[in-house]
């Protein structure tokens, strides 16, 4: 029996843009397309497979289809989110593997920075949603649900706003390196703490930037990836999940992550002791802090006590995390940053990342994101990328 074909990154590509007033949200799809093909030394007749979510406009893949100037074989717009750029990776690497496709194109963007339109919890959904008409009606903003996330994990297990506010310190301290960051100065402990409180106990520094941007990915097979001059960095493993209320019987205790991670995991035959380098979706503080916990990288409840002291920091902690300054400082586009979890990830992988933070032999990342809400239903995706 022949081996089971392989799947890599081959190119990743990071919209510059944090503001973008002057153009449209297909525009960025397609200025994102072409800078991760440029990286990965492919053209859009390569591309055989198109991967993209509820950020795609118009008839989502069908108008990017066009618009791009695609002829895929292979269409996936799996909604998930910010988690579904990860997930889009997993669904590349099955479908590399199955021979339906050879080179696929993940894309993402987004202009609410411009449109101004982040922060509810429901935008835009179907009229018949199931769940939905039982809570509109009370308004709940995306913080305030991740704020009752945040108090439940403090109640629980005696987390702080210290704590939370350790993972706001590392994330400056990363993207004070990062020219293209949204908030490149650092901060302290106090800094964040003397925020406004926007949703007890989240203060605004707890929460992420709204930018307009971003990404794309190019995955390819092995035979591709062997005929480019690029390092070879192997889609390892990849798991998704889905959580939701349950029908009442709520907790708040945990991510979807646990599942999806722990599927990666098992299939890259790998534990979280192995990683080098992580790139955690930072929605709000207490969303990385939730999955840190449910990855494995400590027990659940200890995850305050992990980040505290400058955990999180590359080269002073116990594990380096978003060295780009991850969506608290740098970078969350369209609302849903996920794609930009992946990108950074392949930066250190390849040794590429800013020259103060980069992870020395990088050899194993792991990317996870999160879609949805924490508080009510939510996907999660995770990843783990070799270099060989």
């Amino acid at each position: 029996m022949s081996p089971t074909p392989q799947a890599y990154i081959a190119g990743v590509f990071e919209h510059p843009t944090r503001s973008a007033p002057d153009k449209t949200t297909a525009q960025l799809h397609a200025e994102a397309a072409a800078g991760a093909l440029a990286d990965a030394g492919l053209s859009l007749g390569d591309v055989d497979a198109y991967f993209c979510a509820g950020d795609a406009p118009g008839l989502g893949a069908l108008s990017m289809a066009e618009y791009i100037g695609l002829t895929p074989r292979l269409i996936d717009t799996t909604e998930l989110g910010g988690a579904s750029y990860i997930s889009h990776l997993n669904h590349a690497m099955r479908a590399i593997a199955a021979g339906r496709c050879t080179v696929a194109l993940i894309t993402l963007a987004g202009r609410p920075r411009s449109e101004r339109s982040s922060g509810k919890a429901a935008r835009v959904y179907s009229a018949d949603a199931p769940d939905l008409p039982f809570e509109l009606p009370f308004s709940p903003s995306m913080v305030a649900l991740y704020g009752l996330v945040a108090a439940r994990h403090m109640h629980e297990f005696g987390t702080t706003s210290e704590q939370l506010a350790w993972i706001k310190v590392a994330a400056s301290q990363h993207a004070r390196h990062n020219p293209a960051a949204r908030l490149p100065d650092p901060v302290t402990v106090e800094d964040v703490l003397a925020s406004p409180m926007i949703a007890s106990p989240l203060h605004r520094l707890d929460c992420c930037v709204v930018t307009d941007g971003g990404g794309a990915v190019v995955v390819a097979a092995e035979g591709v990836m062997r005929s480019l001059d690029r390092p070879a960095l192997r889609i390892a493993g990849a798991g998704e999940a889905i959580k939701h209320q349950n029908g009442g019987a709520v907790d708040l205790t945990y991510s979807a992550a646990a599942r999806a991670g722990a599927d990666a995991f098992a299939e890259a035959g790998v534990k979280p002791a192995d990683v080098d380098y992580a790139s955690i979706y930072d929605s709000f503080t207490i969303t990385l802090l939730m999955q840190l916990e449910d990855l494995g990288f400590c027990e659940k409840g200890a995850g305050g006590r992990f980040v505290a002291d400058g955990g999180l920091i590359s080269g002073e902690g116990r594990l380096p995390v978003n060295t780009d300054g991850g969506g608290l400082c740098n970078n969350h586009p369209a609302n849903r940053g996920g794609i930009t979890k992946i990108i950074e990830a392949v930066r250190q992988l390849r040794g590429a990342a800013a020259p103060a933070l980069q992870v020395p032999n990088c050899r194993l990342a792991l990317v996870s994101g999160i879609g949805g809400s924490l508080a009510t239903r939510h996907g999660a995706a995770v990843a783990l990328l070799e270099r060989e």
